[in-house]
């Protein structure tokens, strides 16, 4: 289910759409949805990293949900790149639609620093991950 498909749709607040896909900003959250075919890596997902950065900054956490929809590859070599990039994101999850899809996600989860990463549906993988954000925001003001 693509998130525009979703209950949680209308409180989308802001979408940007690349070459590499559709990222679409909640307060505390963006969800990434990579079209068919793409290699994403630094180089594909430029403006993706740009949009995220201009809406999050460099200090508020923040969290990343890639929702697989789609059949795509992604550079796992360039993990740490992308970790020195987001200094603030404190949450990522990968929400799998299918066998393949969780295949991936077990694999990428071995190159991240988040553990439980792969959720097999939309809403478990924004409860998750926006759970983490919420506690890391309260460490951060105390």
């Amino acid at each position: 289910m693509t998130i525009l498909d979703s209950n949680v749709a209308s409180q989308i607040v802001k979408q940007e759409q690349s070459d590499a896909g559709t990222l679409h900003f909640f307060n505390d959250i963006a969800v990434v949805e990579f079209n068919e075919g793409v290699h994403v890596d630094l180089n594909t997902a430029r403006k993706t990293i740009h949009d995220l950065i201009h809406y999050f900054g460099n200090s508020k956490p923040f969290g990343l949900i890639a929702n697989r929809v789609n059949s795509y590859s992604i550079s796992l070599l360039e993990t740490l790149e992308v970790k020195s990039i987001f200094p603030n994101l404190v949450a990522y999850g990968v929400v799998s639609h299918n066998y393949a899809g969780r295949m991936n996600a077990e694999i990428e989860s071995n190159f991240c620093a988040s553990q439980n990463i792969s959720f097999d549906n939309l809403y478990e993988g924004l409860h998750a991950v926006h759970k983490k954000v919420i506690e890391q925001i309260a460490i951060s003001i105390n």
